[in-house]
């Protein structure tokens, strides 16, 4: 994929992957969760001062060296690497993601996603998404609902064009409420490809990254998310206890600390909190 060098070590312990690291399923399965684990969906960048870039070896340096997070474009781009790396068959897919406040899609390349491609089967897999992410590789080879812990996911196909969807923090069967989260194509792309959107995302009111500053990672019974000025903890159900969120307000002198003892974030400029509404836009797809 480029001729620089990766320390696949390095990497895999920033993830806090220490197992062998052949190519196969258990593995797969173990650097998605760990990634997600340990590098935050994040675009703090975009509102410190900073630039976006897709290069690599800048990706490489600053989710591995510099211990930060990234938005798709960074995260799936350097873990699609990383694959590379360890002898997985890698495919970069262009997806669009469904807005849950206007229902509309957002344009082609609006998302990075990645399939794994092993004995036969294939596999998507996606480290660079919020909330409604899976914690484990989704199976490209059935329509049927794949639980993944208290959640449930399926990916519906319709003609040449995949939709996947769950069913929120529920898991009611196949007959429960199913809620798209993005839909994509089997058709190959290279990462240059989202370049254009990349630019987009950091720039245009109708992006939710330009719009909002935040910082979301998984936890193993949770997921802690940071927005504009609010920090906020989701614990997912358990068989005793139900699906809970709680939200904190946070000064502009708190929220440095926050990030650094909370998300491991520690940035290389000011922040610039921000939390404004996304103006939605004028081509629907």
């Amino acid at each position: 994929m480029t001729s620089a060098e990766m320390d696949v070590k390095t990497y895999l312990a920033r993830i806090g992957f220490s197992d062998p690291a052949e190519p196969s399923l258990r593995v797969l399965r173990s650097v998605h969760r760990c990634h997600q684990l340990s590098v935050p969906f994040e675009n703090l960048t975009v509102h410190s001062g900073g630039q976006v870039k897709l290069d690599l070896p800048l990706l490489y340096d600053k989710i591995v060296n510099q211990r930060r997070g990234g938005f798709c474009f960074e995260n799936n781009g350097l873990f699609s690497w990383l694959l590379c790396k360890l002898g997985f068959q890698v495919t970069l897919f262009s997806a669009q993601v469904r807005s849950m406040k206007t229902d509309s899609y957002g344009p082609p390349f609006d998302h990075l996603t990645l399939m794994v491609s092993m004995d036969g089967k294939r596999w998507l897999c996606d480290v660079g998404f919020g909330g409604p992410g899976f914690s484990a590789p989704l199976s490209l080879e059935t329509s049927g609902p794949q639980e993944l812990g208290h959640r449930v996911y399926r990916i519906r196909k319709d003609e040449k064009m995949h939709f996947l969807e769950w069913q929120q923090e529920e898991n009611r069967g196949l007959n429960g409420d199913w809620k798209e989260i993005y839909k994509f194509t089997l058709e190959p792309r290279c990462r240059e490809d989202f370049a254009e959107m990349c630019q987009y995302h950091q720039s245009s009111p109708c992006s939710l990254f330009y719009c909002k500053s935040l910082c979301t990672i998984l936890k193993p019974g949770g997921r802690l998310t940071y927005i504009g000025h609010r920090l906020i903890s989701t614990t997912f159900p358990t068989e005793v206890k139900g699906f809970e969120t709680t939200t904190m307000q946070l000064k502009d002198e708190e929220i440095p600390d926050v990030l650094a003892v909370e998300f491991g974030v520690v940035l290389k400029y000011p922040l610039i909190p921000k939390d404004e509404d996304i103006t939605p836009p004028s081509v629907i797809y």
